[in-house]
């Protein structure tokens, strides 16, 4: 099922008609809050409605719309506006942003790395794991001159739809050892290209420019593993 946010990241509100309602939930035709999923964390997202409001804590397809589980017992009905606040989101297509600027640095220049695992944090850090048996931590540790290099350097960031089982077959477009981004209802894939730096399948949310993120640090080097390696990055003071 198609979200809006994955196309318009900065729709921070959306109204409709209520197709159909049980207490604690309520199922509309679009929705513009992203749900979660692939170490991003869900928008935090409220309901509202002639006579009530609640908080939206999960969303569930459906093959008229999506049903937006609500906090509480209410029965909404009418029109509902949704509404999703704009602190945490634009946290997330940060952190996102930055995810994928390290993801693409790493496939680089450490010879097509995989990704083994990633969480944005609302604490305003993420972390990224990398399949890297043999590589001395201290090339991991100075990651953050080439990520400030490419927020410098302010990349178009743009989405596009191609797919899946094309993009399938294109080195680099699915970096995951252990997920692929997810086949859409038409059998597409939703690609993310930063620039001529990166492109890589993801149903996420993202800045329109790597220029609208904050500079970077690493925090942290660890060894997870024989071969997991991970970066936690977090912004500079």
């Amino acid at each position: 099922m198609h979200l809006l946010c994955r196309d318009e990241p900065d729709l921070l509100e959306w109204e409709g008609d209520v197709l159909d309602a049980r207490p604690g939930a309520v199922l509309l035709a679009q929705s513009p809050v992203f749900p979660g999923g692939g170490g991003q964390l869900p928008d935090v997202a409220t309901a509202r409605w002639d006579g009530g409001e609640a908080a939206i804590v999960g969303l569930t397809p459906d093959p008229r719309g999506w049903w937006h589980g609500l906090a509480g017992a209410a029965l909404p009905s009418g029109r509902v506006r949704v509404s999703i606040d704009p602190g945490p989101r634009h946290l997330m297509c940060e952190l996102h942003t930055l995810a994928h600027v390290t993801n693409a640095i790493v496939f680089r220049s450490f010879g097509g790395a995989r990704l083994t695992g990633a969480q944005l944090s609302a604490d305003g850090t993420f972390r990224v794991d990398f399949d890297l048996p043999e590589v001395d931590p201290d090339r991991l540790r100075g990651l953050a001159g080439p990520i400030n290099a490419v927020i410098a350097a302010d990349l178009p960031i743009r989405a596009f739809h191609m797919p899946w089982d094309e993009a399938a077959r294109v080195p680099g477009l699915f970096r995951s050892e252990n997920v692929s981004p997810p086949r859409q209802d038409d059998g597409n894939v939703r690609i993310v290209e930063i620039g001529d730096l990166d492109r890589q399948g993801c149903g996420g949310t993202h800045l329109a420019s790597t220029g609208e993120a904050r500079r970077v640090r690493i925090l942290k080097v660890d060894n997870k593993g024989r071969h997991n390696r991970r970066v936690k990055v977090g912004f500079e003071a």
